[in-house]
């Protein structure tokens, strides 16, 4: 037991190193490809509806199917993840998708095509599993926070990117072009993570101690924090596993709720407004411009003023933002409200998924527990446009802004009534 405790504290303290930088690097490149996959699929789609290689309604099981996919890789990287090894299942999960993302490219027919994507997908659904929480092992306490926010403000890059690449590439080389793209830089990735090393707070949790130690030896060439510094607490984070899985899948679940449903109908509820077409496509362009914005933010709050601050604050005022639009009547209205909005659901974004998530359970724990989460707000956020089209077509637009003003409410009672403060604790 000293020797594991000796050991999650030199951990805890050690300054960034080569070896540290070259684990972020590897992380944030999975992470743009997670980004990437929802807006290649969305790409995607619209190019096999137009050609007519799918039909509307064969269009919306590719996208579903996907999303089902997410769910089950999710709930499967956390058991992977704890019992057999963080390498293991950060490696394998990108052999999956970067293989049945490449065969994709060649399917024959459109449930050939959702077939694999379902597995393509069930691959890729560790990787927010696996990425947030490696980080969060790997950095040390004193910007563990930090760290971790920046991942995520990396992971939200993939929107402008994937976009930007799907408009040049699929009118000129079709839509297949696209899989091969994104499926040999997943098999690149995978090449190069063969030598990511073990979570030495994996194999501590595991007792192989020596292991452990070989690794964190490298971690440590640059030094280490002094423990004198009040930045650098010993105390660690103490939550129920029930407890942890309740804050973390309410939290988690509230943001993808929230942020899916806004984003994705947002030209839909702008036309609602008054606005025409063309003009909602623009807005809503400029209005994502929010969410590296609030990513940025959300990173840069964390490791200052805690996370449940920041978390708690930002799903209130997304509550609050999100009612104050829904009687906005003109133009300068709706685009300055909408961007408050855009940019308080990426600061969620970056402090809960990102951040909060992975630390609200312990090391054997830790990828089950975010499995979970992820996986009980995927099948969630496979409903929701159901959800959605109903109060548009049945009711009115605002019902949707008043769910989101309720789960967001929720959220952030269920965070500041049962969430631990887990800023520059330690995680065992």
């Amino acid at each position: 037991m000293e020797q594991a405790m000796n050991l999650q504290q030199r951990m805890d303290t050690t300054k960034e190193t080569a070896t540290f930088y070259r684990v972020f690097a590897m992380i944030a490149a999975g992470m743009i490809l997670d980004g990437a996959d929802v807006y290649l699929a969305s790409a995607v789609n619209s190019a096999i509806v137009s050609t007519h290689f799918a039909t509307l309604a064969q269009g919306s099981v590719f996208l579903s199917s996907g999303f089902l996919g997410l769910f089950f890789g999710s709930i499967f990287a956390g058991f992977f993840g704890d019992f057999l090894g963080r390498r293991k299942a950060y490696s394998t999960n990108l052999l999956i998708f970067g293989v049945l993302t490449l065969c994709a490219a060649f399917a024959t027919n459109i449930w050939m095509l959702v077939g694999l994507r379902f597995f393509a997908a069930i691959g890729l659904g560790a990787e927010i599993v696996t990425g947030y929480a490696l980080i969060n092992e790997f950095a040390p306490i004193k910007n563990r926070g930090r760290w971790s926010g920046v991942t995520s403000v990396i992971a939200n890059l993939a929107a402008p990117l994937t976009l930007l690449l799907a408009a040049s590439v699929i009118p000129r080389y079709t839509w297949r072009a696209m899989f091969v793209i994104v499926g040999v830089l997943a098999l690149i990735l995978w090449v190069v993570r063969r030598h990511f090393p073990e979570s030495p707070r994996w194999l501590i949790a595991r007792g192989e101690y020596d292991k452990a130690e070989k690794i964190i030896e490298k971690l440590e060439v640059n030094g280490s924090y002094s423990t004198n510094d009040s930045s650098v607490k010993r105390q660690p984070v103490k939550t129920r596993i029930g407890i942890g899985l309740l804050v973390a899948t309410v939290a988690v679940s509230a943001v993808n709720l929230t942020q899916y449903t806004f984003t994705s109908w947002m030209p839909t509820l702008l036309i609602k407004q008054g606005i025409e077409v063309v003009h909602s496509l623009t807005f809503s362009a400029v209005m994502m411009a929010g969410a590296p914005i609030g990513a940025l933010i959300g990173a840069l709050l964390v490791d200052v003023i805690g996370r449940k601050k920041v978390i708690v604050s930002a799903f209130v005022m997304t509550a609050v933002f999100g009612m104050i639009y829904s009687q906005q009547h003109t133009t300068v209205g709706i685009l300055t409200v909408r961007f408050l909005v855009v940019t308080m659901m990426y600061i969620l974004m970056a402090s809960v998924v990102g951040v909060y998530m992975s630390e609200l359970f312990p090391t054997y724990f830790r990828f089950r527990g975010t499995g979970y989460a992820n996986g009980v707000a995927k099948i969630l956020t496979v409903l929701t446009p159901y959800f959605a089209a109903w109060a548009i077509t049945q009711f009115s637009a605002n019902l949707i802004f008043y769910f989101i003003a309720a789960v967001a409410l929720i959220a952030a009672i269920v965070v500041a009534v049962y969430g631990p403060e887990t800023k520059q604790k330690a995680i065992y």
